[in-house]
């Protein structure tokens, strides 16, 4: 019964939840880029280079025959991936420079701001101003 509850405990973490929310973001932003990629930046760029599609970019090693399709290096599909993992770890670098640089900020604000005395030394500071009355 020890590591059933223990493995509950480790499942339901904060972290935990945290994290896989964060792979179930980070899937449908990688959807969200590929289309992007494939649908947005690619074709006018293979407009510009003379009606390319990137994604029918292919070396042929072996031609079809015999009932067998071709071998093909998919060089197209290549460079789409390329481009939209350039474009995904730019994002993730503007996230965490973003929360490095509130990070920093709320770092300098907390050493600004002065501790609060504890319990002890209000009551010494009230027995000093007593004794400075007298």
């Amino acid at each position: 019964m020890g590591m059933l509850s223990e493995f509950r405990e480790f499942a339901i973490k904060g972290n935990m939840v945290d994290m896989a929310v964060g792979i179930i973001i980070g899937g449908a932003f990688g959807t969200i880029v590929q289309s992007l990629v494939k649908d947005v930046i690619m074709p006018p760029i293979g407009m510009l280079l003379g009606g390319v599609d990137f994604s029918d970019i292919k070396l042929t090693l072996a031609e079809a025959a015999g009932g067998k399709d071709a071998v093909t290096m998919n060089i197209g599909v290549f460079l789409n991936n390329v481009i939209s993992f350039l474009i995904v770890a730019f994002a993730v670098f503007m996230l965490v420079k973003a929360v490095n640089t509130m990070r920093a900020k709320f770092e300098k604000q907390a050493e600004a701001a002065p501790a609060a005395p504890t319990a002890t030394e209000a009551l010494l500071a009230e027995i000093r101003d007593e004794l400075k009355k007298k």
